[in-house]
């Protein structure tokens, strides 16, 4: 849940930190950059009322809300919203089709899809390429995002998807 709160977190400081910094931007870029701060917040308020709402409840009772969603839109308007920390040196080479619609909860799978690219970011060497594929496979769409950072050990590998683990302890802090 603290990865879900420091995303949107971070694009909110990210983006009011350009927009203070740069106090001759151009009026266009600067509207973008509040509305995309804006909806950050209030993303941001919305994590906090679901993280009410799971911890009085099971997480395995959280409600779908299953739609249509473009997944290449989607995958887009997140590197957008990265912007702020990809401009310290890494950057995304996207291979999406122009469309790919699968049913999903759409907010669901965008703090999926946030994570990863928080973790590429965090855990990438800098200067180095994010790559972000996407496709379908048969009636199968597919998502890859990969980055060059460590390799996580293979005995630990099996272990990345039990609730709160951490591949070390500097990752914790």
């Amino acid at each position: 849940m603290s990865h879900d709160i420091r995303t949107p977190m971070t694009s909110v400081v990210g983006y009011l930190s350009l927009l203070d910094e740069a106090r001759d931007m151009p009026e266009e870029q600067r509207r973008r950059y509040t509305h995309i701060a804006l909806d950050k917040a209030q993303r941001l308020d919305a994590l906090v009322d679901e993280f009410f709402d799971i911890t009085r409840f099971n997480l395995s009772n959280v409600p779908l809300e299953v739609g249509p969603v473009d997944v290449s839109l989607l995958i887009v308007q997140m590197v957008e919203e990265f912007h702020p920390q990809l401009a310290h040196g890494n950057t995304v080479q996207l291979h999406m089709p122009d469309a790919l619609t699968i049913t999903a909860d759409a907010e669901k799978l965008a703090r999926v899809f946030n994570n990863l690219m928080k973790n590429a970011i965090a855990y990438s060497e800098r200067g180095s390429v994010i790559e972000i594929r996407g496709g379908v496979d048969g009636d199968v769409a597919r998502i890859a995002i990969s980055d060059h950072g460590r390799t996580i050990p293979a005995r630990k590998l099996d272990m990345l998807f039990d609730k709160f683990y951490r591949l070390d302890a500097s990752r914790s802090s």
